[in-house]
């Protein structure tokens, strides 16, 4: 994937706002992502920098495997979701959240493949956005327990943003929070509405797969 230069503007107004303009091209490439702010203090996101004024914020591995619109993965090979069990276990605690949800979600976002990019350059296991991996501090982007630390994180924003309403946070991490606070609940989005049916249907599937482990080992 190339990620060609794009401005973030920065405008300060008893908060810092920051919008960034990402441009993807087709061909795949393996990349870190470089930050600059500039003079008027607008910050740049490139994979191709072209002053020594960039700095590194995020590092990616080489490889990767594309999320297509539907939320399928055209992957390098078949990926056990058991492998990041503990790892979510252990972050979803941290963060008072439901391990089924956030394991519903890696299933919806990526299919469990962490090198997994997005046609709209969203990455890793959780497809966090450059500027949203950057908000929650993931350098690495692309390994497992940084991702999920970040999207879980983000996550537990959104939840926290609107009272713990699972199918609104749930349409916000797909779409945004501007376009769940103006429609005043899921945005008319086929791609948000059919988005949050699949995790809630995963998480589903997930609870129920807990409930029968716990009471094979109760017995």
């Amino acid at each position: 994937m190339t990620l060609v230069p794009a401005r973030v503007g920065v405008v300060v107004a008893g908060a810092l706002l920051v919008q960034s303009l990402l441009c993807i091209a087709a061909r795949p490439a393996a990349a870190d992502i470089f930050l600059k702010r500039d003079r008027f203090g607008v910050l740049h996101f490139t994979n191709v920098p072209t002053d020594k004024g960039y700095k590194v914020v995020m590092q990616e591995q080489p490889g990767y495997a594309r999320v297509t619109a539907t939320g399928s993965t055209v992957s390098f090979g078949r990926v056990d979701s058991r492998a990041f069990d503990p790892i979510i276990a252990e972050v979803a605690a941290r963060y008072q959240m439901d391990r089924a949800l956030v394991k519903a979600v890696i299933k919806a976002e990526s299919g469990f493949e962490p090198r997994a990019v997005s046609p709209k350059g969203a990455r890793g296991l959780m497809q966090l956005m450059p500027q949203t991996a950057m908000l929650h501090g993931v350098r690495h982007i692309h390994e497992p327990s940084e991702n999920i630390e970040g999207g879980v994180q983000h996550l537990r924003m959104l939840l926290d943003r609107y009272n713990n309403n699972v199918p609104l946070a749930l349409a916000a991490y797909n779409a945004g929070e501007g376009a769940v606070d103006q429609a005043r609940g899921i945005p008319a989005f086929p791609e948000t509405r059919d988005y949050v049916w699949r995790v809630l249907q995963f998480r589903q599937q997930y609870l129920q797969q807990y409930l029968q482990q716990a009471v094979a080992r109760a017995r």
